[in-house]
């Protein structure tokens, strides 16, 4: 009974751990949660898989199966949609939080101040707790990849759950074939049993990849040709995730780990994860967002090696993760927190500013899908095949003001992140726009001579804002 009540303490810590943080930066989004969201509510109403109502079918979101998953939530507005992802993603970390609190809880050979100090540091993780609750499908990769962890001593659950979470962010099938056969390893089995469980494990992955090829005709993600990068960018990208997510610091015991064959397991595992992230080049979003599903993994992993490991080496590794986390935190590492507030004005502000209009042309498309029901001409190419397979990086495709006049927009939106500038909307071309597609075209000539700027949308507190331009016919 003692034994009973020591579990249930541990998993309402690891609940506390996940929930508490994930509410204090419940604020946090990004813009293509929306894009998502416009998938699921097309979908619930009944028009397909296509992010224009009345537009081609395209395959405009990286994990294939979230709108699926969204669309008995949406039957509603786009930010109440969002709010409702929000709130899944809470709980899917909630559960998770807890069942790792358990599993912690209930393992031995470590201090129990060791297990409370690796839990810790996982709620110091702002990475963690922002997308617990950004509203894009990053809180279940993370809570599928924490119980196939957590079930180490079940390698076919492992298999099947790392494989779920695979088919939510396609660069963690390596992590996944490699976890279930490194903890099919670590609890007895043959190598051909874990090649087995490896190769099951790659079989969500794989069936998303042929639902793209018999639909779309590409096994990628269009994103992958929309948004090309590069391994520099990867290896920063890998490298700054290591340090803002912190608890990777918990694991610089490479003794300790060898001597702890599941330990092991999950941080080879964690490797071949961040070689696919590097691989891949990273992503823009802040905090982290690809890294972040495998941290959970690694508290466990970090509270595992901790039996084989002298108390104080663990003492530093937890003291330094923790003072690491909180110089983040006073470097205003929870900042993030105020932009769901800030992009929710921005959306009930352009309401009334793009009613009317056919066809809005933006290179952030999330926010103007959550605005209006027009068709949308995304100017980064993460929705439309025509302007990804164009030349340039996501905010450089070659998009020209010819090229836009032949889609045909009422409006075009450009972004000036310092704002106006004295000469006011008038003299919206010598604004700043350092995005490279709203810098050229606010320098073409074609584009001057068929747009007017008709207002400004602000966003933020700083300055920052869209010029809004009305196609002169």
């Amino acid at each position: 009974m003692q034994r009973i009540g020591l579990r249930g303490i541990w998993l309402i810590a690891g609940l506390l751990v996940a929930v508490v943080p994930a509410l204090w930066m419940w604020g946090f989004t990004v813009d293509d949660a929306l894009i998502s969201v416009r998938y699921a509510r097309h979908l619930a109403a009944g028009l397909g898989w296509r992010f224009d109502a009345g537009g081609p079918s395209t395959d405009g979101v990286t994990p294939l199966p979230w709108p699926l998953l969204l669309a008995p939530l949406a039957r509603a507005d786009a930010l109440t949609v969002l709010f409702r992802a929000k709130v899944l993603g809470l709980l899917s970390w909630g559960a998770a939080g807890g069942a790792l609190g358990a599993a912690i809880g209930a393992e031995q050979g470590a201090p129990r101040w060791a297990h409370g100090g690796a839990l810790a540091v996982l709620g110091l993780s702002v990475p963690v707790a922002a997308h617990a609750v950004s509203g894009m499908e990053t809180a279940l990769a993370t809570c599928l990849a924490s119980l196939a962890v957590l079930s180490a001593r079940r390698p076919l659950a492992v298999a099947i759950l790392a494989g779920a979470a695979a088919s939510l962010r396609p660069e963690m099938a390596p992590w996944a074939c490699a976890l279930s056969a490194g903890l099919a390893l670590a609890a007895g089995r043959g190598p051909e049993r874990a090649s087995g469980l490896g190769l099951l494990s790659l079989v969500p992955f794989g069936v998303c990849a042929l639902v793209r090829v018999a639909v779309w005709g590409r096994p990628a993600p269009l994103a992958l040709e929309a948004k090309p990068s590069d391994l520099a960018h990867g290896l920063a990208y890998a490298g700054a995730a290591c340090v803002v997510t912190v608890v990777p610091v918990l694991l610089l015991a490479p003794v300790a780990l060898g001597r702890c064959r599941r330990a092991m397991a999950v941080a080879l595992a964690g490797l071949c994860h961040l070689a696919a992230v590097v691989a891949a080049g990273g992503d823009w979003m802040p905090y982290a967002r690809l890294v972040t599903p495998v941290v959970p993994g690694f508290v466990y992993a970090a509270v595992l090696a901790s039996g084989q490991a002298r108390p104080a080496t663990v003492a530093v590794r937890t003291l330094a993760a923790a003072a690491l986390a909180m110089a983040l935190v006073g470097r205003g590492g929870t900042g993030g927190r105020r932009v769901g507030a800030d992009r929710e004005a921005l959306v009930r502000a352009a309401e009334p500013v793009l009613a009317g209009a056919r066809r809005v042309a933006s290179l952030d498309i999330g926010w103007v899908s959550a605005a209006s029901d027009a068709d949308i001409i995304d100017l980064a190419g993460v929705t439309d095949p025509i302007v990804a397979a164009l030349p340039g990086g996501h905010t450089s495709k070659r998009v020209d003001g010819t090229f836009l006049l032949e889609r045909d927009p009422d409006v075009l939106l450009l972004y000036a992140p310092t704002g106006l500038g004295d000469g006011g909307l008038e003299a919206w071309r010598e604004a700043s726009y350092p995005r490279r597609v709203e810098a050229r075209l606010a320098d073409d000539v074609v584009v001057a001579s068929h747009f007017v700027a008709s207002s400004w949308l602000p966003l933020g507190p700083r300055g920052a804002g869209y010029v809004v331009l009305r196609r002169v016919r």
